[in-house]
């Protein structure tokens, strides 16, 4: 009987994460490509023609976040065949920081390249494989960064995927599967400090 509320449970979490991605299409049309479904497990949508930093550069909402990779130099890194999973925290999540902490880092490469780097993780995690990865850690997945740090992911109380670092900086996924050549983008509303 728990089984079987566990799975029922989680199977519903794929409804809750619907407004989130609703909401950010209402908001953010420059995006490249994102069913209307979620993909399945099997296939990825359209065929992509950029890598995960061409994705992110090539979406306006994400600007801060493009200069920011280029900044850091992680540029070709992230241009490598991966798979990448990148959670890029949108301009509204960049304007959250207090005031002229990004001309900080921007003036830091290293320790911008340490913060970005904690919103990489390696392997594609889409909304379909995300809700998958929660299914099977029963409402949590621990992913690991490329610089070897944890990223937990689990439902938060507004029913949206929620991140939180190693260190217990939280954000929530506001737009999901935008696809590249080598991964994918998953957009958040705040930086993971």
């Amino acid at each position: 009987m728990r089984k079987f509320l566990f799975i029922a449970a989680v199977a519903t979490s794929a409804v809750y994460f619907a407004p989130a991605k609703a909401n950010a299409q209402a908001t953010d049309t420059t995006k490249t490509s994102t069913p209307a479904t979620a993909p399945s497990l099997a296939t990825t949508p359209a065929t992509p023609t950029k890598d995960v930093a061409e994705t992110v550069a090539s979406n306006t909402d994400y600007t801060t976040a493009a200069t920011a990779i280029k900044t850091a130099g992680l540029e070709a890194s992230l241009k490598a065949a991966g798979p990448f999973t990148i959670f890029a925290p949108n301009e509204a999540a960049f304007s959250k920081l207090p005031a002229g902490t990004v001309d900080s880092l921007k003036k830091d490469p290293a320790k911008l390249g340490a913060l970005l780097k904690g919103h990489v993780v390696t392997g594609k995690y889409g909304k379909a494989e995300i809700i998958k990865a929660l299914t099977e850690g029963k409402g949590k997945a621990t992913l690991t960064t490329i610089d070897g740090q944890s990223l937990t992911l689990s439902v938060s109380p507004n029913k949206t995927l929620q991140l939180t670092n190693a260190a217990g900086s939280m954000a929530e996924v506001s737009l999901y599967d935008l696809w590249a050549t080598n991964g994918v983008v998953n957009g958040i509303n705040s930086v993971l400090k």
